[in-house]
């Protein structure tokens, strides 16, 4: 049994180098001038040792955009488990465009049955949602939502905005996206209380 654990433990290992390696690339380059022979340098494989731990270059992404939300998980939303936390890896995010750059082309990419991101994208979607509605829930705790707020439509609104307003920023990067969002979460805070939203 050691001997079967010892290569699966070094080839995990070797994988996780890879997408930390891939997180660093994209998230200096962007995706599209990041390359399979870069990543492969840093790591001290040929590209096609590269892509025997990944299919695909569309599936080492994948890996890096799965890679890069736990590492934000971790970093800004376990310590935050409120809306600061979502706000908190958005004024992170304007620190690595690549990375934006890439989960913008792919979210986009993804709604295409086929694309090898799509059903990331709708796992991930389900995934935030929830973790949005959490956000309203324990807001309406505090005061700051009305009861009578549908968790889910505040959800789907702010996902919306998130991923539009990062997609501004790739065009605008002086674009403040965190004010942007508060704005948002603020007035419809205001709006499920029965206030006037002001500007």
């Amino acid at each position: 049994m050691m001997s079967r654990r010892g290569p699966y433990a070094k080839g995990e290992a070797k994988r996780q180098e890879i997408l930390d390696v891939a997180l660093e690339v994209v998230a200096e380059m962007g995706c599209r001038k990041a390359s399979n022979r870069e990543i492969a340098r840093r790591v001290g494989l040929s590209q096609a040792g590269l892509m025997h731990y990944f299919g695909s270059r569309e599936d080492l992404y994948v890996a890096v955009l799965r890679a890069r939300d736990e590492r934000d998980d971790a970093a800004f939303w376990l310590p935050q488990q409120d809306i600061r936390g979502f706000l908190a890896i958005m004024r992170h995010n304007s620190q690595v465009p690549g990375l934006v750059q890439l989960y913008v082309e792919f979210s986009a990419e993804a709604s295409i049955g086929k694309h090898p991101a799509h059903g990331f994208f709708v796992e991930r979607y389900a995934w935030l949602r929830e973790r949005f509605i959490g956000f309203v829930r324990f807001a309406q705790e505090d005061g700051t939502f009305g009861a009578g707020v549908d968790a889910g439509q505040v959800a789907d609104v702010m996902i919306a905005a998130a991923d539009g307003i990062q997609q501004q920023w790739l065009l605008d990067r002086d674009l403040d996206m965190v004010a942007r969002l508060e704005l948002v979460w603020e007035g419809l805070a205001a709006v499920s209380r029965g206030a006037v939203p002001t500007v």
